[in-house]
């Protein structure tokens, strides 16, 4: 018998679970702490709780994270420099350290409309290699032809041995800019995404467990675990996307809406007729629009662990995501005694970080390119938890604006404070662990309040339940003003919002909001078994889904019957007849989707591939179309592997 394993790492824990392959029912399923900076500690402690004898019939593992997705948010991925050969965007901001551009590219029609600038590429090279963890390039119109963007790749190659990433292997689509930041993302992300891989691939190949290896795409289908490594850029929203997966493999709803409540943030997506709403822009990550095709979404930094501070009399949610004092009292045993001995805040100086539940610790993460403030204030912060006030007593002087945030952001620190799930804890609804430090955190926070201990918590529950109807309406009424959806939820007339779709909760906490969310708006709200570890059985639910694009165009106006181009990710193709221009596309297009599948682990046998084309022709067009667009899509399922 045969069983798959799925594993989701998110930013506070990484879940497994194991599906028998006879039945697909689930089996076994754990949840561990994400370990940073050293993941594969967190992946070990979750495989080592589940059924050892079990996972040695794992012939199928698939994978999710959002480790990339808090990497691009949180600013933490690698310096990258950026050469853009051509023309430069209009568009003059990138995510990237160091940006020139250089003499070279080619025009719509894949020709080379200027010569590269070789000397300019090895100048820049050699100015910025000390500086940088990678390369991003992208040429003007690289996806027509890619020839530049590939010898810069070899130069750069050949000069550093640094990661290197081009344009046009992430996306065949036009669009200068977006192809340059998708391609700067993508560099971003190879170290963590390098050492998530690694971290998984040793682990399970440890375990004596052989078995294929794949990891979820932002759009719901699956690929090659190491593939993961050439195009991280696709992991992004990965867990989003196995958060809806998973919703409906445990609903058995092909339509839902579902709503993840997260540790980090709180993620709203939809499916309708077991498909998933596909962004018609590109994802778009930190305020950057990227080619990468990803699931519609709607996200919110408020989850279990965001941070809950009071200023100006105000509760507020986030967006910063702390140690809940309920799990870091469990890390920490003296933290129970400093919650005690809080000293008063001035409620005019209150901020995120000046609050009497807001603690710090050191990280295990290298401290590197620190401003003098930093490093000072990052010598006062240890292994034991230490309140702003306690930083700054040592020091003996203010902390410079920004500096506690900074060493945040580099993961030098790691904040603690009251969490929703704290609240959770102090209501009883949800006591996973002791409550001790949840009540005390409570009882300092109310304070400053108008509120007393269980009505401050009940109000956290609220502000959290309403966020995640806010969060589902917008998506489902895009067009509608966030302050007319808000106004809608806050109970000041007599009407509600209907839902006429089923609405899944996923999340450890999910069941604590369930009557919450139903009670502002009016659905069937579910909340299926094992909702807990939801994105886990997600991973395992994705299928093969390849789509490759391919265009031809007449060479010339002047001869629309005779001459055409073959523009495709392996290249510029240039063919005499149209007949042979489409049946090369056709073929290459088959030959493109069989081989993902493959690595999928997917037989030929076993996956379906449709055909189609789009042409573009002006009206009485007696001649070949002026665009042809040979579209080739392969679905294959990869559990089909379990059931051999």
């Amino acid at each position: 018998m045969h069983f798959g394993l799925g594993i989701d790492a998110g930013g506070t824990y990484t879940d497994a679970v194991l599906i028998r392959g006879s039945d697909g029912a689930i089996v076994d399923s754990k949840k561990a702490f994400t370990t940073y900076p050293d993941l594969q500690t967190g992946i070990k402690n979750v495989l080592d709780s589940l059924d050892q004898e079990l996972l040695k019939n794992v012939n199928l593992v698939s994978v999710s994270t959002t480790l990339s997705t808090n990497s691009l948010l949180e600013g933490t991925g690698t310096s990258v420099a950026l050469l853009i050969i051509g023309e430069k965007p209009a568009q003059t901001e990138f995510p990237a350290e160091f940006v020139m551009c250089v003499k070279g590219g080619h025009d719509t029609r894949g020709d080379e409309a200027c010569e590269l600038d070789v000397a300019a590429v090895e100048s820049f090279v050699l100015s910025t290699k000390a500086k940088v963890s990678a390369y991003a390039i992208s040429g003007y119109f690289g996806a027509r032809n890619p020839e530049h963007e590939i010898q810069v790749k070899e130069l750069i190659t050949k000069m550093t041995g640094m990661p290197v990433v081009c344009g046009h292997e992430l996306s065949q689509e036009l669009g200068a800019y977006e192809r340059a930041v998708t391609a700067v993302l993508n560099a971003q992300l190879i170290p963590i995404t390098y050492q998530f891989v690694n971290s998984v691939v040793k682990d399970v190949r440890g375990r004596g467990i052989d078995a294929r290896l794949l990891m979820l795409k932002c759009d719901g289908s699956v690929y090659n675990i190491e593939d993961a490594l050439e195009k991280p850029i696709e992991t992004i929203f990965s867990g989003p996307a196995a958060s809806l997966l998973g919703a409906s493999y445990l609903s058995k709803m092909e339509t839902c809406a579902v709503i993840d409540i997260g540790g980090t943030s709180t993620d709203v997506s939809m499916l309708l007729d077991g498909v998933p709403e596909i962004s018609s822009s590109g994802a778009v990550v930190g305020g950057w629009k990227t080619r990468v095709r990803a699931m519609k979404m709607e996200t919110s930094a408020t989850g279990g662990d965001s941070h809950i501070w009071v200023q100006d009399l105000r509760v507020q949610v986030g967006p910063k995501r702390v140690l809940p004092l309920c799990v870091a009292s469990t890390m920490y045993p003296d933290l129970l005694n400093k919650l005690k001995r809080s000293r008063v805040v001035p409620r005019n100086r209150m901020d995120e970080n000046l609050q009497p539940t807001k603690f710090f610790v050191r990280t295990a993460y290298e401290a590197f390119d620190l401003t003098d403030d930093e490093s000072e204030v990052l010598s006062m912060i240890g292994a034991e938890p230490v309140s702003f006030s306690d930083v700054t007593s040592d020091l003996r002087k203010n902390i410079p604006p920004g500096v506690l945030d900074s060493l945040t952001r580099k993961r030098l620190v790691q904040g603690i404070g009251f969490t929703p799930t704290d609240a959770l804890h102090v209501l009883g609804i949800y006591t996973k662990w002791g409550s001790q430090a949840s009540e005390l955190g409570a009882v300092n926070l109310a304070r400053y309040t108008t509120k007393g201990k269980y009505d401050f918590c009940m109000h956290v529950r609220e502000l959290v339940a309403k966020n995640m109807a806010a969060d589902l309406m917008s998506y489902i009424l895009p067009h509608h003003p966030a302050g007319m959806i808000a106004d809608l939820l806050n109970d000041k007339y007599p009407a509600k919002f209907k839902v006429q779709i089923p609405v899944v909760l996923l999340g450890g906490p999910s069941r604590a909001y369930e009557s919450e969310l139903s009670s502002l708006i009016d659905a069937e709200v579910i909340v299926p078994e094992f909702s807990d570890v939801g994105n886990a059985v997600g991973a395992l639910a994705g299928k093969g889904v390849k789509r490759v694009e391919i265009m031809i165009t007449p060479a010339s106006l002047e001869n629309p019957d005779e001459d055409f181009l073959v523009f495709s990710p392996v290249g510029r193709g240039r063919f005499k007849n149209y007949g042979d221009a489409v049946e090369f596309a056709t073929n290459t297009g088959k030959e493109l989707v069989l081989d993902y599948e493959m690595r999928c682990g997917i037989l030929e046998q076993d996956t379906k591939i449709t055909v189609s084309r789009k042409t573009v022709s002006p009206d009485n067009w007696s001649h070949p179309p002026l665009e042809t667009r040979v579209i080739v899509v392969g679905i294959g399922n990869p559990m089909m592997i379990l059931k051999d």
